[in-house]
């Protein structure tokens, strides 16, 4: 069995090991078949992600075909087409308890604090296992896991629902997220960038309000769009000040604005206009087994697409090639995959 582990900064090597034999009673054994390289991967092959200590596996957007299940494992079979949660909680936390594990106060994300995918197999508990389509492609399944951060973030909006909505930061997170809320019944959606490539992207995937804040300001771009009616509701995924204030400075009062997006430097926040304009300001932090759910539905349904984004595939054996090519690459590249 191959593994891919990134002893440092910007180093990968391969090792040569058995392949898994023994499985617990509530454990599945996956063949891995695609991974997603996150944002969140570059940071670490740059020395730029503090939880993240070395070596590591990588490798937490992936699908896998079901190799071997356990005597008590009930919903999956072999040869089932499946992605899974990449989230190890502790359970017996005040989050865990009252079902928001997603926060856990003892949280690790495989691929980063545990092992990741980036190996032939790997063995994951039935609960975190959620079952693909047979419609759906390996390449679409590696897209569940981002797809379910946009199920999520705009689940934190009480209704979203016939509202006007402005995601800032049109990358392959800020895409899902505008599908996401197009999909749940916002009534206009508009997304935000400087960089025309993406903003293309978007377009390319059904998302038609586009804002290039490079050239158009902000506050021009959201009055040709919206006219009088203005936004109710801010998702920010660029994870940049400028972003953030714009959002927080325009939304209509008491308005929704939801932050997504990670901050190399910790933002300062305009705390009158949050208090005097009654703002609900929220974050929002990974997902939940419906969030996998529901995006593996509406991805199947086509609510969702993800074609559009799969900018390149690299082989398993040049793993480190697609991040120097993600590097080289950065403003024209949205999805990378390593195939297995």
């Amino acid at each position: 069995m191959r593994q891919a582990i990134m002893t440092s900064p910007g180093v990968i090597e391969f090792k040569n090991t058995s392949a898994p034999k023994e499985i617990k009673p509530n454990e599945v054994l996956l063949k891995i078949e695609k991974i997603g390289v996150c944002g969140s991967d570059i940071h670490v092959y740059h020395g730029e992600h503090p939880a993240t200590p070395y070596p590591v596996i990588q490798g937490h957007e992936y699908s896998a075909t079901v190799e071997v299940v356990g005597k008590q494992v009930s919903k999956v079979k072999p040869g089932m087409k499946v992605t899974a949660r990449p989230q190890l909680v502790c359970g017996v936390c005040g989050p865990c308890k009252r079902g928001q594990y997603n926060a856990c106060q003892n949280l690790k994300v495989q691929g980063f604090q545990a092992p990741g995918v980036a190996q032939d197999y790997f063995i994951v508990p039935e609960d975190r296992v959620v079952v693909l389509p047979d419609s759906l492609t390996f390449e679409q399944g590696a897209m569940v896991e981002p797809a379910a951060v946009g199920a999520h973030s705009t689940s934190r909006v009480a209704e979203i629902k016939g509202k006007n909505v402005v995601v800032s930061g049109a990358g392959t997170i800020g895409n899902l997220v505008a599908q996401f809320a197009m999909a749940r019944g916002a009534k206009k959606v508009l997304i935000t960038d400087i960089n025309n490539y993406k903003l293309q992207k978007a377009k390319e995937c059904g998302i038609e309000a586009t804002l290039n804040v490079s050239e158009t300001p902000f506050e021009e771009g959201i009055k040709s769009i919206f006219g009088n009616e203005g936004f109710q509701v801010g998702l920010e995924a660029a994870g940049v000040q400028s972003s953030l204030d714009v959002l927080i400075a325009n939304v209509e009062k008491g308005g929704d604005v939801v932050i997504l997006g990670v901050y190399a430097k910790n933002p300062t926040v305009n705390m009158y206009y949050v208090g005097e304009h009654e703002l609900n300001l929220s974050g929002s932090m990974m997902y939940r087994h419906e969030d996998y759910e529901v995006a593996v539905q509406m991805i199947a349904e086509g609510k969702i697409i993800t074609e559009p984004l799969i900018s390149k595939h690299f082989p398993f054996e040049e793993y480190a090639n697609a991040y120097k090519y993600i590097e080289q690459k950065e403003g024209e590249t949205m999805k990378v995959i390593i195939d297995l």
